[in-house]
């Protein structure tokens, strides 16, 4: 693993001044946030390639990982599954991520409510990755990955358009969002071969929900040189296309250099 770690830091990281943690898990990355007391980062350690089942190795080999400080973990995952407030019963996990697909085995479930409790997000980690966080840390907490662009979403929706598509890209995973009269109408996460699959993606969107494509607008995070994504390719499908980057809850220590490449929405906003 130690082969596959990016470190990104400031001039005067001391692993020992990190009060918390943020892990995010992706499919095929890690990501560990240290922060201070001030809620401010300090470090950043990346994995990748990476799966969920290599924390079992990190927890022992990471120095991030040594000291038993409250983590956050958030999973990125395909078992997720939004969920009304009012109609959210909890011990019925199992029946809401049925609508995602094949239930994990041996799973452990959590949910997070977004938009005052308007709206739960429900989802699971595998019972072996979490008993290998808790054999480290006495102080956990898990969300659905998701949860950090949709509070973003959440607290952008009054400068939304009455037909608003919001796109997140990062490593062949796509979360896409519509909103219709700055409300909610979708929210899913599909899987990229290509950007050619952000635009199928979209469309169906569009029809979907009956948007008209010469008003909707379509926003995009995430977008890099290598992916090939650019304003004029977007504008060549699109009447109201842009490329964005979220404006930042995130606060970094002196120093902090070579940041902008790690291209992850969360190195700009997080959910707290």
């Amino acid at each position: 693993m130690e082969n596959n770690l990016k470190v990104f830091k400031s001039d005067r990281f001391d692993v020992e001044d990190a009060s918390s943690l943020s892990l995010f898990l992706y499919p095929n990355a890690i990501f560990i946030f240290a922060k201070d007391s001030n809620n401010s980062n300090l470090g950043i350690h990346e994995y990748t390639p990476a799966k969920p089942e290599d924390l079992e190795q990190l927890v022992v080999s990471d120095p991030l990982l040594k000291n038993d400080i409250p983590c956050t973990v958030y999973v990125h995952s395909a078992n997720f599954a939004l969920v009304p407030g009012v109609l959210f019963h909890p011990g019925k996990e199992t029946e809401y991520l049925a609508f995602a697909g094949k239930p994990m085995e041996q799973a452990s479930f959590f949910n997070t409510p977004l938009d005052s409790n308007n709206l739960q997000v429900v989802s699971c980690i595998s019972s072996k990755v979490k008993k290998s966080l808790e054999a480290r840390f006495s102080e956990l907490s898990f969300h659905h990955g998701s949860v950090s662009f949709l509070s973003y979403l959440f607290k952008e929706r009054f400068n939304l358009l009455g037909q608003e598509i919001l796109l997140s890209v990062f490593e062949g995973q796509l979360y896409a969002a519509a909103f219709t009269n700055q409300e909610l109408s979708v929210f899913n996460r599909f899987e990229l071969s290509g950007k050619e699959d952000i635009l199928k993606y979209t469309l169906i969107l569009i029809e979907q929900l009956g948007f008209d494509r010469n008003l909707v607008r379509i926003n995009l995070y995430g977008a890099t040189k290598s992916s090939e994504i650019s304003e004029e390719w977007g504008s060549a499908y699109f009447q109201n296309f842009r490329l964005l980057t979220a404006h930042a809850n995130q606060n970094y220590t002196h120093g902090f250099k070579h940041l902008k490449s790690l291209n992850l929405f969360e190195a700009n906003w997080q959910f707290d």
